[in-house]
C-alpha cells in the first residue's frame, strides 16, 4: 500500500503550504487503533471519506485531508494485520486439535478464533 500512497502523500507535502507548522505533513499521527474492532471501525469511517473524496475534483484541500486520512489508515492496516497474523496461529491450532480428535483445543482455540474474527465479518 505505501508504493500506492507515494505519490498521494507527496502531492499533500507538497500542497499544503497553508498549514501550520505543526499540522505539517511529518506530524501527523492518525487515530490509534488499539484493537481490531477499532481498526475495522477507523479504517470504515476513513474509506467512506476517501471514497466521497474521489468522487469530485481534488482540490489541494481534499489531496491534504487524504493525506491526514492516510495515517488512520495506515494505523489501521497495521492492527489488522497484526491480529490476522495472530488469528492465524489460532486457527492452526484449530486444525490441529482437529486432526488429533482434541476436542477442547478446538473448542477453545475456535472460540478464540471465531471472536478474532468477528470484527471483519459484522
Amino acid at each position: 500500500m505505501r508504493r500506492y500512497l507515494f505519490p498521494l502523500l507527496l502531492a499533500g507535502l507538497v500542497a499544503t503550504p497553508a498549514l501550520a507548522d505543526e499540522e505539517r505533513a511529518d506530524h501527523f499521527s492518525g487515530k490509534p487503533a488499539e484493537t481490531m474492532a477499532e481498526a475495522v471501525a477507523n479504517a470504515g469511517d476513513a474509506n467512506r471519506e476517501l471514497a466521497e473524496l474521489l468522487e469530485g475534483e481534488l482540490s489541494d484541500a481534499d489531496l491534504a485531508r487524504i493525506h491526514r486520512l492516510s495515517y488512520t489508515m495506515e494505523n489501521a492496516l497495521g492492527r489488522i494485520h497484526e491480529e490476522v497474523y495472530r488469528l492465524e496461529g489460532t486457527l492452526e491450532e484449530v486444525h490441529l486439535g482437529s486432526e488429533a480428535f482434541d476436542r477442547e483445543r478446538v473448542r477453545t482455540n475456535g472460540a478464540a478464533y471465531l471472536e478474532g474474527m468477528a470484527p471483519l465479518l459484522d
